[in-house]
């Protein structure tokens, strides 16, 4: 059959805004800020308590593409659990400290990575500032202070009314002018709403009235649904007008997820190396094969492939081609065939039964002309044909 070379395009991938230049601090191992990536984070659902629990909950979230996780200190027995999961986690622990101001020692002490303080939950926390200051500083470990719509200083609820922008925002900013008193600016800031607009204006002003790194967060968004599109919306903003340093999916649902989408978002804007892409058709009156299933096996298929591979799955012939300029692989199906590219060129045309084994052929072919070594990979795809 005779190859149809349809061109690949030359141009540079489009740029978003520049990063807002913001000051740099390590979140352990992780730089924070100052033009390093935007890192995505998640929080533990077990008992910290239970470190075993902790612990493996961790890796897998590692192993999903977490970069820094987040653990909630609510008891004593949460402060004991710190120094095991801080020493044997793959990656930087941050303590949540909500209300008792002496677990911030204790996380400091136990050797976290940084600790997240919440001020309007912490009774007499303005009166704690010199010594937090001092003993964080002392231990290189910094300080996120994290406002949170539902528990703002009851002094600003009174002063807007109700958890405005400007009232995240200065409960943010007056903190971190007590930290600042001591001489202490190892600090990261969130101010996170349930509304996306009320959020998206919050971080505005803060990107406007300090160069502090910025966590970006919708709290409480609801399910995984729901949650991942506040969530897109809201950080697709920001970091579209390079504000943002480090990311959170908040979802009622397993934290994998969260990173999952976190990573997503980040991979559609340019701002992290996309993993593997399927690009798929909406199906319409044209298609003549069942994309959705199509589609869904294809994901399957190619399920954690470690090459970073853009995958098109049409249902005709009228958008295949086009995709084809774009993807890396991809089949335009119909009248029970498809039409198999590689690189901008039909390769050839195989039976609808035989779509999805000839894709991932060609995409095992493709990641051994990259290097990739499928045998030594850390993520094994998962490549089973239905």
């Amino acid at each position: 059959m005779t190859a149809i070379n349809l061109g690949m395009p030359a141009a540079p991938a489009p740029q978003l805004a520049p990063r807002r230049k913001s000051r740099q601090i390590m979140v352990g191992s992780v730089p924070v800020g100052g033009g390093a990536p935007v890192s995505v984070q998640s929080m533990t659902t077990t008992l910290t308590a239970d470190v075993n629990s902790t612990l493996q909950q961790i890796a897998e979230l590692a192993t999903s593409g977490c970069q820094i996780v987040r653990v909630a200190v609510p008891s004593a027995d949460d402060v004991e659990a710190l120094p095991a999961i801080a020493k044997k986690s793959p990656i930087p622990v941050i303590a949540d400290i909500h209300f008792q101001p002496k677990y911030v020692f204790a996380a400091i002490d136990a050797g976290c990575a940084a600790v997240r303080v919440n001020p309007g939950n912490i009774k007499q926390f303005d009166d704690k500032v010199k010594e937090i200051a001092r003993a964080a500083s002392d231990a290189g470990v910094p300080i996120r202070i994290g406002v949170n719509a539902g528990s703002l200083d009851k002094r600003l609820l009174e002063k807007y009314g109700r958890p405005t922008a400007e009232a995240l925002v200065e409960s943010a900013l007056w903190e971190c002018s007590l930290f600042e008193e001591h001489g202490f600016r190892d600090i990261k800031i969130s101010v996170k709403h349930n509304d996306p607009v009320v959020m998206i204006r919050a971080y505005r002003q803060l990107a406007e009235q300090c160069d502090y790194p910025l966590h970006l967060g919708v709290t409480e968004a609801g399910p995984a649904f729901q949650g991942t599109v506040k969530s897109s919306v809201a950080f697709g903003a920001l970091l579209a007008e390079g504000i943002g340093d480090t990311i959170r999916v908040s979802l009622s649902a397993p934290p994998v997820e969260e990173i999952k989408v976190g990573n997503a978002i980040l991979e559609s804007l340019g701002l992290k190396e996309r993993g593997l892409e399927i690009v798929s058709c909406p199906s319409c009156g044209r298609a003549q094969v069942d994309v959705y299933t199509l589609a869904e096996q294809v994901t399957a298929a190619l399920d954690g492939f470690p090459a970073p591979l853009r995958v098109a799955v049409m249902g005709c012939v009228v958008n295949g081609p086009g995709e084809a300029r774009e993807a890396d692989l991809g089949v335009a199906s119909g009248n029970g065939k498809g039409q198999i590219f590689v690189k901008g060129q039909v390769i050839k045309t195989v039976p609808e039964a035989l779509i999805v084994e000839t894709l991932v052929e060609e995409a095992l072919k493709i990641a051994a002309e990259m290097g990739i070594d499928l045998d030594d990979a850390t993520e094994k795809p998962v490549v089973t044909v239905h």
